[in-house]
């Protein structure tokens, strides 16, 4: 299963551009993915995140109550690299969407925006965030 992940993601490399958020998305199973590029710093938790990025959501985690949404730093050509935050989602009920979406909040304090929902393209479900 890990092979066909990274095989997927090297595919989906090529779709990266500087300065946007670009995003490719796979589903198998109880796993899903995308890959996407944070032009600027976000705040995901308590962990600052910029550049390419691979977020993986594993619903077999959620089911036992464990951390489920993991967010890994991403090397186009090489694949997944070391992993930056993972937490426990609050998973809600959306209409589809087309491209992974996300909703950010301003936080002047930090000078960035904090990363509190995403939704990978397809799917109906919205995957909150939870503050440390």
């Amino acid at each position: 299963m890990r092979i066909r992940i990274l095989v997927g993601v090297l595919l989906v490399a090529g779709l990266f551009t500087t300065g946007s958020v670009a995003s490719a998305r796979y589903t198998a199973g109880d796993r899903q993915w995308t890959v996407v590029n944070f032009p600027d710093p976000v705040l995901v938790q308590d962990k600052f995140v910029m550049g390419p990025v691979l977020i993986v959501h594993d619903d077999s985690k959620m089911a036992r109550g464990e951390a489920c949404t993991t967010f890994y730093r991403f090397e186009a050509g090489v694949g997944p690299r070391e992993e930056i935050v993972s937490f426990h989602c609050v998973p809600a009920k959306a209409q589809v969407v087309d491209n992974t979406t996300f909703t950010l909040k301003p936080s002047a304090d930090l000078g960035c925006k904090r990363l509190i929902a995403y939704q990978i393209g397809g799917d109906t479900e919205v995957h909150a965030i939870p503050e440390k």
